[in-house]
């Protein structure tokens, strides 16, 4: 198969360009499935120090949970994805809600420190799967002018349960126990089976001539680019991010950080609606856009800890929320273009590089704020996202090109 049929944007999985509204019940069944995803993977660390009395473990052990989730989604999402490639999509997407459903009950119920550590390793295998299937679902079923909203709607679920969902499963662990909560995400997902199973169309798998090898898919005019911006994004994003706590310290806002992230989370909710109406036609400068906009949010940042300000803090973070809010969004439909039908395994390779920026970030963030201080970080991210924004901007033909 040459580069030009990896890049022809015709997708055997399409549907006729004349639907005329979106499927609704469907992409909310997709977005759904991303906020159980983002849920599984983030609410441990809500409740460590429960989790870590149960399981008889120390805090850092009970830690661990979050490391094994994105180890298995590291792990999982390329070759997983191209071993499935073939497989009917309704299929797979109903086997990965599936796993979610029956790794959150072993960790709620389990009283047993490895066997909780392997089913949150599963929960990451999962994981990773079901990103790298979620974005190429929810465009092989809307016309092609429809595919950036879309992929918004089913991005959403990510968003909702990093401002809403968190919080308020924190709360539930806190009220009723942590196992509660893990509880509670299980009998989402098994209502979920069943939305799918009823709302979401079927889609065929692939025909193998349509399974480039990876090494193709690196060389599709794009592909690295974008991957390119996803690594620096993130990894400028979690920098801040994972040590927003000690960032709001020295500005005397240590018992601030829920308010902080909530006003993060809430702008973040903005962005994606405006992503979603805006996507098809303005791609290119929403991602300059996102990338400017989290540069901004740094400067102030770093700018209020060299004054010792606080004011500007709650700015910051809405004007952070404007920019990651859509990110997602914007870079998987962007490696989706660029990779024409060989997206799904593309978003395998982007989910990887998410992962990866998530860790990268929780050690090299570590390493700076012990040997040179908080102050470091949002200079580190600074220069991130120059690389960034250049890139962006440099790709004007295939990753983020000027007319699409």
């Amino acid at each position: 198969m040459s580069t030009n049929e990896l890049r022809s944007p015709t997708c055997p999985m399409a549907p006729p360009a004349s639907s005329p509204r979106l499927p609704w019940p469907a992409l909310l069944a997709l977005s759904t499935a991303g906020f159980v995803t983002l849920m599984t993977e983030a609410l441990p660390a809500g409740v460590l120090p429960a989790m870590s009395t149960d399981l008889g473990v120390s805090q850092t052990g009970a830690g661990q949970s979050v490391t094994l989730y994105a180890v298995g989604s590291i792990a999982a999402a390329i070759p997983l994805t191209a071993a499935t490639a073939g497989w009917p999509r309704k299929r797979l997407l109903l086997l990965a809600v599936g796993g979610f459903a029956a790794a959150n009950t072993v960790t709620a119920v389990s009283g047993n420190y490895p066997l909780t550590m392997a089913a949150r390793f599963t929960a990451g295998l999962v994981a990773g799967l079901l990103w790298a299937l979620l974005a190429g679902y929810a465009r092989s079923i809307v016309a092609p002018e429809q595919r950036g909203r879309a992929m918004a709607v089913a991005m959403s679920g990510s968003t909702v349960a990093l401002s809403v969902g968190v919080p308020a499963g924190t709360a539930l662990a806190g009220a009723a126990g942590w196992r509660v909560a893990f509880g509670l995400m299980s009998m989402i997902a098994l209502a979920l089976v069943g939305w799918i199973a009823v709302s979401v169309p079927a889609v065929p798998g692939r025909d193998e001539h349509d399974r480039p090898p990876l090494r193709k898919v690196l060389r599709i005019p794009g592909v690295a680019a974008v991957l390119g911006v996803t690594a620096a994004f993130v990894l400028a994003h979690n920098l801040l991010y994972t040590y927003v706590a000690a960032l709001l310290e020295p500005l005397n806002l240590e018992g601030r950080t829920d308010t902080v992230l909530l006003v993060l989370g809430l702008s973040s909710l903005v962005s994606i609606l405006a992503t979603g109406a805006l996507i098809d036609r303005h791609l290119r400068t929403l991602t300059l856009a996102a990338c400017g906009l989290l540069a901004f949010a740094g400067t102030v940042l770093a700018t209020a800890l060299l004054t010792s300000a606080s004011w500007p803090v709650y700015g910051a973070a809405t004007v952070w929320g404007f920019g990651f809010g859509g990110a997602a969004t914007l870079l998987q439909t962007a490696v989706a273009d660029a990779a024409g039908t060989a997206a799904d395994l593309a978003q395998s390779l982007l989910v990887t590089c998410w992962n990866l920026g998530i860790a990268a970030a929780a050690f090299a963030g570590g390493l700076l704020l012990d040997h040179t201080g908080p102050n470091s970080l949002p200079w580190s991210a600074l220069a991130l996202l120059a690389l960034a924004l250049t890139v962006t901007a440099t790709a004007r033909h295939h990753g983020f090109p000027t007319r699409r």
